[in-house]
């Protein structure tokens, strides 16, 4: 076959790719995400606190772990379909599992600061956990942003909490790797949040996507004409790109005060974190820790996360690195099936009862 014959067989093959492809798109309707079967306990304002339906008897009276995910993405991610899905996970291995959707913030929200987030926000959360379940103590599991206040929810109210684990969680905000943390160093805050009030998820996202521009802005969608004609892969495709992009709105002062004293000040490690008025010491964290990460992280670099091991007063303390990505953790194939049963059998292990 010469050049020319090979180059127009590969033209015919990916034109008939890109039909057969955009009668795919087109019979796709609404991409559902968020699946798992769920109640709404709690609401204030635009937060709701889910319960995920047991799926045994047994199950319904199990210790409750409580899902604080992050506040610029929607925690949708860690249900985003049946066979990618870190609840059904949990669900599956007898977790009984409940979790803080943050909801869109607007105009009204702007200034509410980390102390009301997690004073209030988490902190009526968890009392309508531990009310629900009847139980004086839950499992708290911090994903990212959320890991970091879950860490502070922890050091604060240590009786509350019997099990602690974090994924993906930045401790030390100042490591060499950590790229969104000296992005983040370069502005001015102050000027930022007086100016616009709360702060567009839309450009937060496009600093996040900037770290890596070729990987998750040409090369993703050059491999999506690949499998353009697979409804199965195109489907996962549209309902990470629907996450992605699915940015909410940040609170002002929230986000002036968490950039100020973590990405700028990092006294998460260097100490002087206070909310409400009282000193967050990591110390009087005396729970069990488990630490998961991912080692192709971008924005939160396992260097990042260690760090913890050393900071808190357990005497408990275990960590897995996976070899994925900060997104791929929840939704990658090898990760997401190992990480629901490392949490379950790690709990399972600890439990006071």
């Amino acid at each position: 076959m010469t050049a020319s014959d090979k180059f127009l067989n590969d033209a015919v093959e990916f034109q008939s790719r890109l039909t057969e492809g955009m009668k795919v798109l087109s019979g796709l309707g609404e991409i559902k995400v968020g699946t798992t079967s769920k109640d709404v306990i709690y609401e204030s304002g635009s937060m709701a606190l889910y319960r995920y339906r047991p799926l045994t008897e047994q199950q319904q009276n199990s210790p409750p772990i409580l899902i604080v995910y992050a506040l610029v993405n929607r925690p949708y991610i860690v249900d985003l379909h049946e066979k990618r899905s870190l609840v059904q996970g949990l669900l599956n291995r007898g977790q009984n599992v409940y979790l803080i959707d943050w909801g869109y913030p607007g105009p009204a929200d702007r200034y509410l600061d980390l102390s009301h987030y997690i004073e209030d926000k988490i902190g009526q959360c968890v009392a309508e956990t531990l009310r629900h379940a009847n139980t004086s103590k839950l499992n708290l599991l911090g994903i990212c942003q959320g890991g970091v206040m879950s860490l502070c929810y922890a050091a604060l109210y240590p009786d509350q909490v019997d099990n602690l684990i974090t994924m993906v969680t930045p401790v030390d905000f100042h490591t060499p790797e950590n790229i969104l943390a000296k992005w983040f160093r370069n502005i001015d805050v102050d000027l930022l949040v007086d100016t616009m009030g709360n702060v567009p998820g839309v450009m937060l996202n496009s600093i996040f996507l900037s770290l890596k521009p070729f990987k998750l802005g040409v090369e993703k969608y050059l491999d999506f004409i690949e499998i353009v004609d697979q409804k199965d892969k195109v489907e996962n495709f549209m309902r990470m790109e629907k996450w992605i992009f699915d940015s909410p709105d940040q609170a002002g002062a929230m986000f002036r005060t968490f950039l100020k004293e973590f990405f700028h000040e990092n006294r998460m490690v260097a100490g002087g974190l206070s909310i409400a008025g009282r000193s967050v010491d990591l110390k009087s964290i005396k729970s069990p820790i488990l630490n998961l990460m991912a080692s192709e992280d971008h924005l939160v670099p396992p260097s990042s996360s260690v760090a913890l091991k050393y900071l808190t007063g357990s005497r408990d303390y275990s960590e897995k690195i996976y070899d994925t990505g900060h997104i791929g953790i929840y939704v990658s194939g090898k990760a997401g099936g190992d990480i629901p049963v490392r949490i379950a059998d790690w709990l399972n292990e600890r439990q006071s009862g």
